[in-house]
């Protein structure tokens, strides 16, 4: 049977073979009282040798009024408790940090698309107002080349060549406003908002 105060006097005086008896009597014991709080038996192992070495490292300090065996368990709680308590901060921390950067990000496209939208509206006012006519009957609409022919009494033809011009005009107009360096990241929101039915992104799309 281990005397728990000559055990305590021992490893106060430096008996390095008194602290490894120590440690061999209680240590799993320990790892498993720390699990029961931790529940994952790594960190448990972790925080039970940190508090050995500690005992260790304090030696001199070391002041032992009850049972050697409370002492260990009683600090080894203490330990458990300020764990959860660093995790819990650290947590709190993440999720700022992660809602912060998602707001962040939300209000930066939410700026961008309604940049975009703006440069798109003012190209397509720059149209002549019989291109501007058929690119909206087709973009905004939904009306096939066929049924803006039959309604505007034109051809087929000339709604095509009216189309493509338009489409050409917007894309320069495009470049002439937006960084070339930003060009592919651009496209990429339009076809986003295109895929979430923005007929106004549409515009880009060729026919």
């Amino acid at each position: 049977m281990i005397d728990n105060q000559k055990l305590a006097k021992q490893i106060k005086q430096g008996d390095i073979r008194a602290y490894e008896l120590l440690f061999k009597a209680y240590y799993q014991a320990l790892c498993n009282f720390a699990n029961s709080y931790l529940n994952n038996i790594a960190e448990s192992e972790d925080l039970v040798q940190e508090v050995f070495v500690k005992i260790w490292d304090k030696r001199h300090e070391l002041n032992v009024t009850t049972s050697i065996k409370s002492y260990l368990f009683q600090a080894v709680k203490n330990s458990c408790f300020n764990h959860q308590k660093h995790q819990k901060v650290q947590r709190k921390h993440k999720e700022h940090l992660f809602h912060q950067s998602e707001s962040s990000t939300d209000s930066t496209d939410q700026l961008e698309t309604k940049q975009l939208s703006i440069l798109i509206e003012e190209a397509i006012e720059k149209m002549p107002e019989k291109r501007r006519k058929i690119f909206h009957l087709s973009r905004e609409e939904g009306l096939k080349y066929k049924e803006i022919a039959d309604k505007l009494d034109i051809s087929v033809k000339t709604v095509e060549t009216q189309m493509g011009l338009a489409l050409k005009h917007l894309r320069n107009e495009l470049k002439s406003y937006l960084p070339i360096i930003a060009l592919s990241f651009i496209c990429s929101v339009f076809f986003e908002l295109l895929f979430q039915g923005n007929p106004i992104l549409n515009c880009l799309i060729l026919v």
